[in-house]
């Protein structure tokens, strides 16, 4: 997404995902990637695309590659992206970079449709229990401001948690930023071991296009960190592209480096040695593609449920509070 946004809706990831997809098809169909802008550019998904797209046909006029027309039309496009459309232009296989971007724009937006319809009704139960249940101490009492402490005093601090949240995981954050994030969120089940499954698949798929072009190991295994998306694997191997450079081979430094799973780094060997390196590519890249989608379809599906099992338990806790704080009064008052 856009550098620029901070709050991001399935509406955009659709978009986004339209925009790749009619660049894929036109691409595929042999149409060279001006004409294809032109076309899009009269017709975008979105208003928004329709300046940038004409800046990246303005600029590719001038003389600039693809990725570089891109890179200088502004901040539309996320690091991401412009990693893996240059490791597309750089092998001559942008149409299946656009479909790639296609297809994982469609599945961000899928999950966080299925995360918002999943959240909305424990939302809704959380308001709802914030404000009934203050609300028999303010009918008695009248107090206003007590009410009001009691209700926006605990939503306000929850929507400026929820902001910092979505803030904090918008790609416009630098290397930095992204690499404290992904540590934070690698022991977390199923999200940690699902981002880092999605950034193998986008390695392997990325090594694949880059070494079938014809580009050398060693750049291939450069861009294809970066197309990644993580810091760590990036900074892995470009940690020990010295030790490639001097005579080992890439399995041997996999192996050695210890920060690729054995499955990837078994595979790899296995297809270096036999010569069918770009077929075992393909394969981890469908195995872990299937994999941190798996991961991230059951967070999707089980962090609404968490959150209705708190609110739940939320709720019963101010309920008993409330009739305990009730029977004292009485008894207090000789009831019993």
């Amino acid at each position: 997404m856009p550098p620029a946004a901070t709050l991001v809706f399935p509406g955009q990831f659709t978009r986004r995902a339209e925009l790749y997809h009619q660049l894929s098809q036109l691409t595929a169909a042999g149409l060279a990637i001006v004409p294809a802008l032109e076309q899009l550019a009269r017709n975008p998904p979105a208003p928004a695309f329709r300046e940038p797209l004409r800046q990246v046909i303005h600029e590719i006029s001038a003389g600039c590659t693809f990725t570089e027309s891109v890179q200088h039309s502004g901040n539309w496009i996320s690091a991401f992206d412009l990693s893996l459309l240059d490791a597309g232009e750089r092998s001559g296989r942008l149409d299946a970079c656009f479909r790639v971007l296609a297809d994982y724009y469609t599945a961000r937006a899928r999950t966080a449709r299925q995360v918002i319809g999943d959240l909305a009704y424990p939302v809704f139960l959380l308001h709802f229990a914030i404000f009934i249940l203050p609300f028999a101490q303010f009918f008695t009492t009248g107090n206003w401001l007590r009410y009001l402490a009691q209700t926006f005093g605990v939503l306000l601090p929850l929507y400026v948690f929820v902001a910092v949240l979505i803030y904090a995981a918008q790609g416009k954050h630098g290397e930095r930023w992204r690499a404290f994030l992904e540590r934070i969120l690698r022991p977390v089940p199923l999200l940690g071991s699902g981002r880092r499954d999605l950034a193998l698949a986008r390695l392997a798929m990325a090594l694949e296009a880059l070494i079938s072009a014809g580009v050398s190991i060693i750049e291939a295994w450069q861009l294809a960190a970066t197309v990644s998306g993580s810091p760590e694997l990036r900074r892995t191997v470009h940690a020990w592209l010295p030790a490639v450079r001097a005579g080992q081979t890439p399995a041997e430094t996999l192996r050695s480096s210890g920060r690729f799973p054995d499955l990837f780094a078994n595979q790899y060997a296995t297809g270096e040695v036999s010569g069918k390196l770009d077929s075992v590519l393909i394969r981890l890249h469908q195995y872990y593609q299937e994999e941190g989608t798996r991961k991230l379809h059951a967070v999707a599906q089980w962090t609404p449920r968490l959150l209705y099992l708190i609110v739940a338990l939320i709720i019963a806790w101010r309920v008993v509070g409330f009739y305990r704080g009730y029977f004292q009064q009485v008894q207090d008052a000789g009831g019993f």
